[in-house]
């Protein structure tokens, strides 16, 4: 029996902030495809989990879900385009499975306001059950499709690097570590003995050390080629 749990989009930004958790889906109606095409993995973690494009009328507009065939999850993340469009460096290497980390972006042609976007990613302590907004990874970006290139994502057994290259020394990142314990929620104050870390590649150059998503695929990828017959 498959668990299907319904995620705002993540493409969404705004609301998924508001709402912030998961929640289950009350209906499977949302699930009518509108657009004839085939399903696309477009990142694998390893033989049974990976996220796929469903329903899509090219890569930046469909709905994408998480998926364990081992273990019967489906998490949907919604409708929009935001994790093929994140462009960056994604790790899932927490040899437990339970820690996912997911970021997102906009499309290539999407407007910013003056002040530019914020983008956010999510995670998931509970192997895709459920996943909760860790806040904001992309600030200010007018182009944050071409930003996120400069990201590296990275999800181990106890923690998340998020790291961002610095533009005027391109051998350096820096790099913002958050804790990962079951449940967690990063946007609120850790619990006690619990801490985050900030601090330049430089100075830690092995951080990222062993860590190795278990398929080898470190970026997003999608045919931008298939599409619908049917539009």
């Amino acid at each position: 029996m498959i668990a299907y749990r319904h995620i705002l989009g993540v493409f969404a930004i705004a609301a998924f902030l508001t709402t912030g958790c998961a929640k289950p889906s009350s209906n499977r109606s949302d699930e009518v495809s509108s657009f004839d095409v085939p399903p696309q993995v477009i990142y694998r973690i390893d033989d049974h989990r990976f996220v796929s494009l469903e329903d899509y009328k090219h890569c930046y507009f469909g709905t994408t879900y998480y998926n364990d065939t081992r273990q019967g999850i489906r998490t949907k993340f919604g409708r929009g385009g935001g994790i093929a469009s994140y462009r960056g460096r994604l790790i899932n290497a927490d040899p437990t499975g339970q820690n996912i980390v997911i970021p997102s972006s906009y499309p290539p042609n999407a407007a910013c306001p003056d002040k530019g976007c914020n983008i956010a990613f999510i995670y998931s302590t509970d192997a895709g059950r459920t996943f909760l907004s860790g806040g904001y990874y992309l600030r200010n970006s007018i182009s944050p499709f071409k930003d996120s290139e400069n990201y590296t994502v990275a999800a181990s057994s106890d923690r998340i690097y998020i790291a961002r290259r610095v533009t005027s020394a391109p051998n350096d990142f820096y790099v913002r570590q958050y804790p990962l314990v079951p449940g967690i929620d990063l946007r609120q104050p850790y619990p006690p003995g619990v801490r985050g870390a900030s601090f330049s590649s430089l100075d830690r150059p092995n951080y990222l050390n062993g860590l190795r998503t278990p398929s080898g695929q470190e970026y997003v990828s999608c045919d931008d080629s298939i599409r619908p017959a049917n539009v």
